[in-house]
């Protein structure tokens, strides 16, 4: 489509809607986008309603829940606070984009998966996302630190304890594919941690469903 088709194509929306719209380029999950949006619209709606996205729910459509969170070139925002227009040349990340092109699940999607970290579910794309990011700055967390990485979204399902079961489950995932030891360095005292510790049911590291 060249520059003068985009230019009647906008005239021609202004014309029939009486509304700004305006030309959004972008990468979602990979893959080179380009959408014509009204002016308003939200992040979390183009994505959902125009690419087809649903992974990215939408709730409280205040940035309170963290429902809709995307990771916006890696670091995770609310959809429903940024306009589509804002995503102009970035690269983002949704739940789909989380896993591996093989079907492997993210490391933190098969954690919740182990740790039943979910029930309902709607909730469950923006945690994956948020934990997702977070493990990429602090990939050895405290119980402490889990619970802080989860503080700005809110479950009404789960009680929380699953959740962040899963953050700690998914730093282990990360660390079984990458090789190492579980708890990080293997040492005497790190194997009998493990020994107190059972978080949750552990399905094969591979990242497919099966039986533990």
């Amino acid at each position: 489509m060249t520059n003068r088709d985009v230019e009647t194509q906008l005239s021609d929306l202004m014309a029939e809607t009486g509304e700004q719209h305006v030309v959004v380029s972008f990468t979602l999950n990979g893959t080179k986008q380009t959408i014509i949006v009204p002016a308003r619209t939200i992040a979390s709606d183009a994505i959902r309603h125009n690419l087809r996205q649903t992974g990215t729910h939408v709730g409280c459509e205040h940035g309170v829940c963290g429902a809709c969170t995307i990771l916006l070139d890696g670091k995770p925002v609310r959809a429903c606070l940024m306009l589509a227009a804002s995503l102009e040349g970035q690269s983002v990340t949704t739940v789909e984009g989380l896993v591996e092109p093989d079907g492997t699940l993210h490391p933190v999607q098969q954690a919740f998966m182990d740790c039943h970290g979910l029930q309902c579910g709607f909730c469950t794309p923006g945690f994956v996302t948020t934990i997702a990011a977070f493990l990429e700055e602090n990939d050895s967390p405290t119980q402490e630190e889990a619970t802080e990485a989860i503080a700005g979204n809110i479950c009404r399902c789960t009680g929380y304890q699953n959740i962040k079961a899963s953050v700690l489950r998914a730093a282990e995932i990360k660390r079984e594919r990458a090789g190492e030891f579980p708890l990080g360095k293997d040492d005497a005292s790190s194997r009998a941690a493990l020994e107190g510790k059972v978080r949750c049911k552990t399905n094969p590291v591979g990242g497919r469903a099966g039986r533990a």
